[in-house]
């Protein structure tokens, strides 16, 4: 009888190579943000400090079922275009950033005592390239998810952004993005990495594997820097604002003052619920899917 050889999923070379990485996080970038979109606008528009009541919600169900019913569902969908735009290559250069640093830091030495102080610096360098390339599009599809946005197109909304605006207003965010993303990815790929290896020390082919440990690597991270999005959202809309003291914010300090002043510690946990259910399911199907495609890619 012919003994089939079981495929070590895991075991395959982790240093395969940096094209793979690339392929394969492009893919689960854009399958990540496509698939939670809907809940990700809810969350932008919870975290705006709107002026209008009929844009105040009081919950995830209650966003979804007044933008649904007065809005249309498609609002939900508004700014998913700049999503997929730059989520590809965003998510690329974010994985393949991450493989070839985590291979130059040792973390892919079995048994090496450091191999989590490699993973962390290479999720952390992946984030600063990645949110350089992304921060951009980031700011359109904010400004496209908003109450009664005017842009319906993100090439309308990049171009009049920029008329008004200038450059600035596409990276008035990215230090606060990094002081955010850094330590974000830095506990998720940690946590993903080390619950990775207790539920599965194998290494054989375990896809409930990354979707456990994906999940919860992203909810852990989506909670503790809650407070640095809400920020984030702050600066990012700050130019659709008919509040002059958020339009003339000029970074994180300014952000955390006024968030302070306005809604006191609740204030900077603005949108976490929506937040976290965005980041468990699209953080578990984001390295199921980096995993699957990192896989099939190699074995093409």
């Amino acid at each position: 009888m012919e003994v089939v050889e079981e495929i070590e999923y895991e075991g395959l070379p982790p240093n395969a190579g940096l094209g793979v990485s690339m392929m394969a996080g492009a893919l689960a970038g854009i399958t990540e943000h496509a698939v939670m979109f809907p809940v990700d606008s809810i969350k932008t528009r919870m975290q705006v400090f709107a002026t209008s009541p009929a844009a105040v919600y009081t919950g995830i169900g209650n966003a979804f079922t007044r933008i649904s019913s007065t809005e249309g569902m498609r609002a939900l969908w508004r700014g998913v275009s700049s999503v997929i735009m730059g989520a590809g290559p965003a998510h690329a250069v974010h994985f393949g950033t991450y493989e070839a640093v985590k291979e130059f830091a040792g973390g892919n030495v079995d048994g090496a005592k450091n191999q989590w102080i490699a993973t962390s610096i290479a999720g952390a360098s992946a984030t600063i390239a990645s949110d350089a390339l992304m921060n951009p599009f980031d700011v359109i599809k904010q400004r496209m998810q908003m109450h009664q946005s005017e842009f319906r197109s993100a090439l309308t909304c990049a171009r009049t952004v920029y008329q008004k605006e200038g450059l600035n207003a596409f990276y008035i965010s990215y230090p606060t993005t990094l002081t955010m993303t850094v330590p974000f990815t830095a506990v998720q790929f940690t946590v993903y990495e080390q619950l990775k290896t207790l539920l599965n020390p194998s290494g054989v082919y375990s896809p409930s594997t990354h979707i456990v440990s994906g999940g919860l690597a992203g909810a852990v991270a989506g909670a503790v820097t809650t407070p640095l999005d809400v920020a984030k959202t702050l600066l990012q809309t700050r130019g659709n604002s008919q509040d002059m003291e958020i339009r003339h914010a000029k970074g994180l300090k300014d952000a955390f003052r006024i968030i302070w002043t306005r809604d006191g510690v609740k204030g900077f946990a603005r949108g976490l619920a929506p937040r976290v259910l965005t980041f468990m399911p699209s953080n578990a199907l984001c390295w199921l899917s980096y995993e699957f495609f990192k896989a099939a890619i190699r074995d093409v």
